[in-house]
């Protein structure tokens, strides 16, 4: 693999220059800020998985400027590889600590997400102008399945992981829509790709945090059995 070739593939890049996409570039500050607001939410509260999926959300944001301003191989592969481990410990968490697995039964049913997107994204590449976000589309069919699965037993983190997915699917067609309408839209639509996929991430982590403060209140009230 050629780490160093150049990778044109967004409406805002013209040239091969470090600052070609200033727009795209600085709006992953999107990414620290989501990050900031969920680290003071997520802080001291016990969850060491939120704070290492708050840690993740920052480094989305690192990985994409870098992808944005070098726009090299090495730099998309920087860009993409933190928002695969998100998906993976976002569902790795839902599994041990909503669904209430073993930690092993998590870790298999979030390795399942391999061959999932392996249906997926083939069937998702059919579906014409999504074009390379025909990736990330399996994403929010996955949030909507386990929202789906868990309107009753969990209807508050049902009800909370669809409008993560909506924001995702929102997020999606912008990425979907940059090159299409880059004859009218000469800065492109990639950046709302940016700002609402921080918002979305910011929210599943909320999510998240709020589940587990609902699991400790439950156990909290559950009244004390007493021994005769």
């Amino acid at each position: 693999m050629d780490w160093m070739r150049e990778i044109d593939g967004y409406c805002e890049r013209l040239s091969p220059a470090y600052w070609a996409e200033p727009i795209n570039a600085v709006t992953n500050l999107a990414f620290l800020v989501a990050a900031w607001v969920m680290w003071r939410r997520v802080r001291n509260q016990g969850l060491p998985l939120g704070n290492l999926l708050v840690a993740l959300l920052a480094v989305i944001g690192v990985g994409s400027f870098l992808f944005h301003t070098h726009a090299r191989v090495w730099a998309a592969m920087a860009d993409t590889t933190p928002i695969l481990l998100f998906i993976l410990v976002y569902i790795f968490a839902v599994n041990r600590d909503i669904w209430l697995l073993s930690p092993l039964k998590a870790v298999g049913l979030t390795a399942l997400f391999f061959p999932y997107a392996a249906v997926t994204v083939p069937i998702f590449q059919q579906v014409p102008g999504l074009g390379g976000s025909a990736a990330y589309a399996p994403v929010p069919l996955l949030i909507l399945i386990y929202a789906f699965l868990l309107r009753n037993r969990r209807p508050q983190v049902a009800f909370g992981l669809s409008i993560g997915a909506v924001i995702l699917i929102a997020s999606i067609i912008f990425r979907a829509l940059d090159m299409p309408l880059c004859g009218r839209v000469p800065l492109g639509t990639h950046f709302m790709w940016h700002i609402l996929n921080a918002t979305m991430l910011g929210w599943m982590i909320e999510v998240y945090r709020r589940a587990m403060a609902e699991e400790v209140s439950r156990a909290g009230a559950a009244p004390h059995k007493t021994h005769s």
